[in-house]
This record gives structure tokens, C-alpha cells and sequence, in this order.
């Protein structure tokens, strides 16, 4: 209590702490500059130059999205330094299905009570996934919230904004023939965590258990980040001949892919043409999934797909490849609408 009653602090809300916060980031946020940013973090908005960054006619690009239930692993198990890129993942790896080059990035961190050191961690991890992405990370906010969250709980969000050359949109010109290359996933990457943590449970297994499939603690697997696809994707763009890319998430192949499809069109993907990953045979086998529901969760070792002229398919696996991807020729389009499978995923 104050002087004179009740004050923020009182109430549960350390405005101190919050603004400690802000300066142990601004070195992270710093690192993450690139041509079009036009001021420093600290201002009630932030700016951002499009013709700086190279562009004559921009259209803009946006996408948000969150870290889902995998959030609950991390802060269950406090590995919190790689949950940041799975935030800026979910949102760049969006944006450059549109075509578009990431630009900027603003996060929201929402909790009960505000731990400094803890905050540094979750925003520097989001620093770091920018920086990979080639966005800067412009601004943010952090909200502390006493009686919406349980202490140590927090909650993020993500926005992101990118931009392309008018006339220059995906996806574009997809046609039957076309070849689907798919671009290995690192794990579960962030959607599906509702089922993963049943399963955790359903197996009688801790965080902190040593993991069936890997080399580490169950908690420490699952959290391996989602894959940052844009560095390679906007590569292979450039170099011409693709005509549509599918970011892999909730839903997986049989619900992201026919969202690139035009109407009239659909895949055929062969399930022999790469191997399913140790994570999601664990999954399977420990919580008795079948390799529909698999695949309509997952992205079952497949995080990136892109349809691909057929006479570009060889040169653009090739680039892939040589930007560090792991790349299967995983089917093609064909004149029928829906995804249909043949082999077996194994």
C-alpha cells in the first residue's frame, strides 16, 4: 500500500520490471535491422519503408498466428530458448506461400507475473527466428495480466508483414503435370500438441522422461522448432518455375495442400517417396493413430510443399538441396480435386 492507497504494483503490475524488459531486448531487436526499418523500438507505432527495401509497386502481405499448446511444454519444462522461432515460423512460413519476402515482425507476450529473465529469453528466441527469416523485428508489446494467467503462464502472438512486386502473387499458373517437391519438416513443428501431450499422457511418460525416439528428454524433442522455410523458398521463387507452395500445419498435407490447388485440380502424393520421421512413428504406435488421422494432423516429416513446373522440377530440387533442404519429389497435380495417397507411410 501507498500513501495514499492502492498502487499498480499492489495490484500486481510492475511497470519497472515491464520497462527492464524493453531495454534488455533492444540489442536483439537491434540485430534483426534491414533496409526499411525506419526507427527504433520505444515509439506508440513502428515504421517501416517498402521502397527502401526495394520495392517500386508493393502489394503487402500479412499474417498471425501463435506457438498453440506446444507453449505448455515449454514453459512446463522452462525451454523456452527456441519457442520464439516456432512464432515467427507459424507466420513468415505463411507469408512466403503468397509469394511475399518477409519484412517485419511485432510479437505480443501476455502473462501474470512478468519475469525479466524470462521474458529476455522468449523475445531474444523471437530475434533470432527473425533474423534467420530476414525480418526485423519492429516492435511488440508485453502485457502484464495478474488473474488471467496462473503464475509463470504466458501466452504468445505473432504478426508479420511482407511484401512482393504487384503481378508477382502465388499461387500462380499451377497446372495439371506439376511436380509436388516436399521439403522435410524438423519435428512436429507447432500444431498438433493437443494430441501430442495426450499421448505423453495416454504412455505414462514425463517431460523430462527420456524420449522413445530420440536422443533427449521427451520435453526437450518436442520442442525441437519449427522450420524456417523462407531463405530457400524465396530462392527458389526467384529462379522461376514455381507455381504454388503449401505451408504444412494444422490440417497437414490433406488439408493444407488443396489450398493452393485451383478448383478442378488436386495431388496425388506417393508415401513411399520419403520416410516417415522417428517422432511421429512414436505417436502413432503409442497412441494406436492411424496414418489418416496422421496425416490430416501432422505434417508428418513434410513442413514445405511446392508445385513446381515439371521441366524446373530437377533444377529446383537441386537448389533446394544446396540451401541445406531435404527435398522429395513426393508426387504431382493432377486433374481431379482432393488429395489421394498411394504407399504407406513408414
Amino acid at each position: 500500500m501507498t500513501k495514499n492507497g492502492i498502487s499498480y504494483r499492489d495490484a500486481g503490475v510492475d511497470i519497472d520490471a515491464g520497462n527492464a524488459l524493453v531495454e534488455r531486448i533492444k540489442p536483439a531487436a537491434a540485430a534483426t535491422a534491414r533496409s526499411g526499418v525506419m526507427d527504433a523500438l520505444g515509439g506508440f507505432g513502428a515504421l517501416f519503408d517498402p521502397k527502401a527495401a526495394g520495392y517500386d509497386d508493393p502489394v503487402l502481405v500479412a499474417a498471425t498466428d501463435g506457438v498453440g499448446t506446444k507453449l505448455r511444454i515449454a514453459i512446463d519444462t522452462g525451454h523456452l530458448d527456441g519457442i520464439g522461432q516456432d512464432l515467427v515460423a507459424m507466420c513468415v512460413n505463411d507469408l512466403v506461400c503468397q509469394g511475399a519476402e518477409p519484412l517485419f515482425f511485432l510479437d505480443y507476450f501476455a502473462t501474470g507475473k512478468l519475469s525479466v529473465d524470462e521474458g529476455t529469453r522468449v523475445v531474444e528466441s523471437i530475434a533470432r527466428g527473425c533474423k534467420e527469416a530476414g525480418c526485423a523485428l519492429i516492435g511488440g508489446e508485453t502485457a502484464e495480466m495478474p488473474g488471467m494467467y496462473h503464475d509463470g503462464d504466458f501466452d504468445l502472438a505473432g504478426f508479420a508483414v511482407g511484401a512482393m512486386q504487384r503481378g508477382t502473387a502465388l499461387p500462380a499458373n499451377v497446372a495439371a503435370g506439376d511436380v509436388l517437391l516436399g521439403l522435410g519438416s524438423d519435428g512436429v513443428h507447432s500444431n498438433g500438441y493437443s494430441l501430442v501431450r495426450k499421448v505423453a499422457e495416454h504412455a505414462g511418460l514425463g517431460w523430462e522422461d527420456a524420449a522413445p525416439f530420440a536422443d533427449a528428454s521427451l520435453g526437450q524433442a518436442l520442442l525441437m522448432p519449427t522450420r524456417l522455410y523462407v531463405r530457400p523458398a524465396l530462392a527458389a521463387i526467384r529462379a522461376g518455375g514455381v507455381h504454388a507452395l503449401a505451408h504444412v500445419t494444422g490440417g497437414g498435407v490433406t488439408e493444407n495442400l488443396p489450398r493452393v490447388l485451383p478448383r478442378g485440380l488436386g495431388a496425388e502424393i506417393d508415401l513411399d517417396s520419403w520416410s516417415l520421421p522417428p517422432v511421429f512413428k512414436w505417436l502413432a504406435e503409442a497412441g494406436g493413430i492411424g496414418q489418416d488421422e496422421i496425416l490430416k494432423t501432422f505434417n508428418s516429416g513434410i513442413g514445405m510443399i511446392l508445385a513446381v513446373a515439371e521441366d524446373r522440377a530437377k533444377a529446383l530440387a537441386d537448389l533446394l538441396g544446396d540451401a541445406g533442404e531435404r527435398v522429395y519429389p513426393i508426387g504431382k497435380v493432377v486433374s481431379c480435386e482432393g488429395v489421394t495417397y498411394g504407399g504407406t507411410l513408414a
